[in-house]
């Protein structure tokens, strides 16, 4: 019992103590966290790289959608005029339907591949930047740890409307530079 008060006294004089150190001296340690979805949805360069990559992929995709819908059309033409077609007609028609499909479903998977490509490259240069912005803001404001993923942030932590704000900043000198 009586080793029981000395641990319950020597934590009380501990945490005494603690309270008794300057606040100052408690919070040298800053921490602060950064969101990078929401960089991604909200920031000038992320939206300025999707627009880009829409604008280059755009014909392409319009050209897979008018085959898509000229192989569907096809299709259902070929299943309206089957029962009344010749048996070597329908194996031909079929045969060549099945060719189509083949070919809108490799260019369909070569577009996914380029688009996915493209666009990992985009992400890659403003994640690049965004990262150069978040470590002149920790570098500025005396930042020791940056957070990108947490279960938990108190939201005065939160820096990423002033890493937006930067990345923001240098979007038109940096779009200018190119």
């Amino acid at each position: 019992m009586n080793h029981s008060y000395r641990a319950v006294g020597a934590l009380l004089l501990s945490l005494s103590a603690l309270a008794a150190v300057p606040a100052h001296a408690q919070e040298s340690f800053r921490i602060g966290f950064v969101n990078p979805d929401r960089v991604l949805r909200e920031a000038q360069p992320a939206k300025a790289a999707q627009a880009k990559l829409e604008a280059e992929f755009l014909k392409r995709e319009r050209d897979l959608a008018s085959q898509g819908e000229a192989l569907k059309a096809a299709s259902e033409k070929f299943e309206r005029e089957a029962p009344t077609l010749a048996e070597s007609q329908r194996t031909a028609r079929q045969r060549a339907l099945v060719d189509q499909d083949r070919e809108f479903q490799r260019k369909r998977r070569e577009f996914q591949e380029d688009l996915n490509a493209r666009k990992n490259e985009e992400l890659q240069q403003v994640y690049d930047r965004a990262n150069r912005v978040v470590k002149q803001v920790a570098e500025s404001e005396k930042y020791d740890a940056i957070l990108q993923e947490a279960i938990y942030i108190n939201p005065k932590h939160d820096i990423t409307e002033k890493v937006i704000k930067a990345l923001n900043a240098a979007a038109p000198a940096s779009a200018g530079a190119k």
